[in-house]
């Protein structure tokens, strides 16, 4: 039988949902296998349909959790689930914007999306819609 440490040292790979325990992305593989299933995780821009898949080296993971996505490729396959420190070595993130600024998000919809102020006080142009007319 073979361990974590010489599944992910000899072939180059390890399974995606091990991978997320490794890297203190979920306290157990069911928990993975959850990110799995709620379309939560991608690889290389592409769900992840299994907790079997592989991932390797210089693969870009996006990973929804709770209101934050976060995404990272890794630089190299973790052995065992460790500190989390040690657990950050394995990964670095990756900025898809350059410099965002996180709190100038609006993560969970509190920000209410209007026409602007001048567009709303006009009626609308009775020459553009003929479903818009009044009925006289």
């Amino acid at each position: 039988m073979k361990s974590a440490g010489a599944e992910a040292g000899t072939s180059g790979s390890i399974r995606i949902d091990r991978l997320l325990v490794y890297l203190r992305f979920a306290r157990t593989r069911s928990a993975a296998q959850a990110l799995i299933d709620n379309h939560a995780l991608r690889r290389n821009r592409k769900h992840v349909l299994r907790g079997a898949d592989q991932a390797r080296i210089g693969d870009v993971l996006t990973i929804a959790l709770g209101d934050r996505v976060r995404v990272i490729e890794l630089v190299a396959l973790p052995d065992r689930r460790g500190p989390p420190s040690h657990a950050r070595s394995h990964y670095r993130e990756v900025e898809l914007f350059g410099e965002v600024d996180p709190d100038s998000l609006d993560p969970q919809g509190q920000i209410a999306i209007a026409t602007s102020p001048r567009t709303a006080a006009r009626p609308p142009d009775d020459s553009e819609d003929p479903h818009l007319k009044e009925p006289q």
